[in-house]
């Protein structure tokens, strides 16, 4: 429910001020007075974009700022997943600067005009009689038999598998594609796997092979080097083993006399025994060090073979190379195993599918069930309000197509004369025809789900007298429910109404401003009286304005 709106630095507005209660409130003036200007700052908070050109003083901002009363609507979840603070008392605010920029703030939070729209949607539903063409369109023509059958939990559990449905789809195309393009290459990645696959690499092979090779290409001078070391171990008269020997045993005849002496024995004993270990090691690896020309040859195929791979893989090393192995192998698999994943995604479809089906024929069943009731209840509103001989007619057919909302289609077609033919209602109602009708679409919703507050624009242009009166009553009956807001220039409505507003120009130091301001009960029988019969009020008016309003 809207609580408060504060306006200040708007067009013709210096700074107005209003609450609003619940129940029907009525909002009255002359032409030109600023109507108009009201619902054009009440749009800004509502999510419309902003202009520099709104600011009546261009030195200062704009600030346009509304206060909602949301402790009904269930919105706790929507502010959770926009990350705004809830408050049951919420305050939309936008400014203008001079500028141009604008800002938006929901309870103090900066957001998006997206969000703004998004909320406001939930909150206020502003209706004047251009709207009337929404009654054409098929997704507002559903949302009404759906509010009147109470498919709104099937709808979001349809909506949740159609995205899956859908998701499945996505894939499936995706999975085609790939299988159309990898096929074309299959040949030719089949046979980079099986050359990958035959070479069977290892990591730090190439490294190893590398290694190997050094010492085979090298052969020759390791054993002359190995040899001419033995020589220098083993020569019986210079020999380092024969000098070691001489040296421990000299060292040994002086051991007894001191510690230190013993100490150096003891020392030279172990350089002898590291020394005849590294003999022995010396002699173990120049036995087994020969020439082998075919293990070359062997070796050197091998790295070259590596080579070659690293080239053609564009790799750095066979870390590298086994990646584009593992990569290959899944190309491959994919083409050879993707008749079985897709056999197995469109088996994923069909199931989605018939689940689909079948909320889909639940819905089509309860809309079927009320098309009579909502007939029923409109023909009777719009009898009430002079269209005796109104007909209605909606065309549910069963489709393949899965749409957003089900698999339905749906026809409405009216006729305004007994006898008279069928038409889409754009083509064969008028203006005034399309307002009434409107108004008992928002009048039998407003019974079946939590409407927001609506605000009706001179809805009853086109309508007088006693019509008038019976659209009053039906919008008095509606704020029963909920709140309504009805900018009107017929006393029948104005008379109505739980408050009554006007709005009007002041001219104060030569400037022309809009003023809002609710009318005590006299006032508002001089407002009804001036409706009925012009600025001279007269007792007759004055009279017929008490009568209205008792």
């Amino acid at each position: 429910m809207l609580s408060t709106l504060s306006i200040k630095n708007y067009a013709l507005i210096d700074q107005l001020n209003v609450k609003f209660n619940d129940g029907l409130s009525i909002i009255t003036g002359e032409t030109g007075a600023g109507k108009s200007i009201l619902l054009g700052a009440l749009g800004l908070v509502l999510g419309k974009r902003a202009d520099v050109s709104y600011l009546k003083d261009t030195t200062q901002k704009c600030i346009v700022e509304a206060e909602f009363n949301i402790q009904n609507y269930s919105l706790e979840s929507f502010f959770s997943e926009e990350d705004l603070d809830f408050e049951q008392l919420t305050i939309i605010r936008r400014e203008i600067l001079p500028s141009g920029k604008s800002r938006a703030f929901i309870n103090d939070t900066p957001t998006t005009l997206s969000v703004l729209n998004s909320l406001s949607e939930k909150l206020i539903d502003v209706h004047s009689q251009h709207q009337t063409l929404a009654l054409s369109d098929t997704a507002y023509q559903f949302k009404i038999i759906d509010a009147l059958a109470s498919n709104e939990s099937k709808i979001a559990s349809y909506k949740r598998g159609l995205a899956i449905y859908n998701q499945h789809k996505k894939e499936l195309v995706e999975m085609l594609d790939v299988q159309q393009e990898e096929k074309q290459h299959y040949e030719y990645n089949l046979y980079l796997y099986n050359e990958l696959e035959t070479a069977g690499l290892t990591i730090g092979e190439q490294e190893k092979i590398e290694q190997e090779l050094e010492l085979l290409n090298n052969v020759e001078e390791i054993k002359l080097n190995l040899t001419e070391a033995l020589e220098i171990s083993e020569n019986e008269e210079v020999g380092i083993a024969s000098l070691i020997s001489l040296f421990k045993s000299k060292l040994n005849k002086i051991a007894g006399y001191s510690e230190v002496y013993n100490s150096l024995s003891e020392r030279v004993e172990s350089l002898d025994i590291e020394l005849k270990d590294v003999i022995q090691e010396i002699e173990d690896a120049n036995e087994n060090v020969s020439y082998n020309p075919s293990e070359i040859e062997k070796l050197n195929d091998r790295l070259q073979l590596i080579y070659d791979l690293l080239k053609k893989h564009s790799a750095a090393n066979i870390d590298e190379l086994l990646q584009v192995y593992e990569s290959l192998s899944e190309k491959v698999y994919q083409v050879e195993n993707s008749s079985k994943v897709i056999t197995d995604k469109r088996q994923d479809i069909e199931k989605v599918s018939i689940e689909l089906n079948k909320l889909a024929l639940s819905i089509h069943k309860k809309r079927e069930k009320v098309i009579p009731v909502f007939i029923k209840k409109m023909e009777s509103n719009l009898s009430n309000l002079g269209m005796e001989n109104s007909r209605f007619q909606l065309n549910l057919t069963r489709s393949d197509t899965f749409f957003t909302n089900g698999k339905d289609e749906l026809k409405l077609l009216f006729s305004a004369n007994k006898g008279g033919n069928f038409g889409e209602l754009k083509k064969v109602a008028s203006g005034g025809e399309l307002s009434r009708i409107m108004l008992a679409v928002k009048s039998i919703l407003s019974e079946y789900i939590n409407l927001p507050t609506i605000i009706f624009d001179e809805i009853d242009t086109g309508v007088s007298g006693e019509i008038s009166n019976k659209m009053g009553d039906i919008m008095s009956q509606m704020s029963t429910n909920m709140q309504v807001i009805s900018i009107t220039h017929l006393p029948q409505i104005a008379a109505k109404g739980k408050q009554h507003y006007k709005v009007y120009k002041e001219e104060i130091s030569n400037v022309i401003s809009t003023q809002l301001k609710l009318l005590s009960s006299s006032e508002r029988v001089n407002e009804i009286a001036e409706m009925l019969g012009g600025k001279n009020l007269t007792d007759s008016a004055l009279t017929h304005a008490k009568e209205l309003l008792n």
